[in-house]
Formats: structure tokens, C-alpha cells, sequence
């Protein structure tokens, strides 16, 4: 990995932990804070499931897949050409992304979540900075891919 990868992987993985310590010290369970009243709150969850509590309590098979994912695109980054840099940042935020959530089903049987949306009425699920990372590092995976549709260079 490059510097700069190892960089943004510390960086995204210590934005999620220092603000999910900071949530979880500093409000209960359930405790919300308007911060644009109507669509934007902070709000302390945890969630045993994965996107929307989706198979709550299922930590072990989460913990699996999240090892399985780490491992998976771990080969993946190695295997990226050094020249794709944007498939590589994309791959150092889904790893980043993944480590931070499985940290915290390991620490403590949930994840914490705290990013509290209300979208044309709809209230979003919460979530944290490692979902973030995740999603965007996919998106930008998916956009990568787009742009070079010739297939995928590997060193």
C-alpha cells in the first residue's frame, strides 16, 4: 500500500471510532440532538444487524462476512494496478469501512451508529462513518469500473 492509502485507511478508521466513542459518552441510547431541526439529528443506536437492523442479532455470521470482505478486498488493492488510483481509494474505504464496523461487533456485539437523516419526509436509517466510507468507497469502485469497462488491470 501507498503511503497515502495507508493514510486515508488511519484516517477514515479513527474519524469512525473517535465518533462513535464521542456519541456513545455523550448521549444515551435513543438520545437524539437536532442539528438542522427536520432533516439533520444525532442520534445515539446501536444496531446488531446489518443496513435497516436487517437480521438483527446475527453478529458472528456479520463478523464472518466482514473478515471474509477484509480478506477479499485486501487481495483485491494488492492485486489493483498502482496506476488506478481510483479503484485503490475505493478499496481502501470499503476496507476502512468494513474494519471499523467489525470492530465494533468484536468490541461490543453491535455497531454504533449516530448520523440521523430525514430525507422528503422519509427517516433515513442511522448510520456512521464507517457505512459512509463504505458506500462511497463502493460507489466510486462502481465508477471506476464505468469508466474503464475494458476490464480491470492487475498487477
Amino acid at each position: 500500500m501507498k503511503k497515502s492509502e495507508i493514510g486515508l485507511l488511519i484516517g477514515v478508521l479513527a474519524l469512525d471510532m473517535a465518533t462513535k466513542f464521542g456519541v456513545q459518552s455523550s448521549l444515551a441510547l435513543g438520545e437524539s440532538i437536532p442539528v438542522i431541526p427536520g432533516f439533520f439529528s444525532i442520534t445515539y443506536a446501536q444496531n446488531t444487524g446489518a443496513a435497516w437492523s436487517i437480521m438483527e442479532g446475527r453478529t458472528v455470521f456479520f463478523c464472518v462476512v466482514s473478515v471474509v470482505a477484509l480478506i477479499g478486498f485486501s487481495i483485491f488493492l494488492a492485486r489493483t494496478d498502482k496506476k488506478d488510483t481510483l479503484s485503490r481509494y475505493a478499496t481502501v474505504l470499503i476496507l476502512a469501512g468494513a474494519a471499523g464496523n467489525l470492530i465494533d461487533r468484536l468490541m461490543f456485539q453491535y455497531v454504533r451508529d449516530f448520523l440521523d437523516f430525514c430525507l422528503f419526509g422519509y427517516d433515513f436509517p442511522i448510520f456512521n462513518v464507517a457505512d459512509s466510507a463504505l458506500v462511497i468507497g463502493v460507489g466510486l469502485l462502481i465508477l471506476a469500473t464505468c469508466l474503464h469497462p475494458e476490464g480491470r488491470k492487475t498487477a
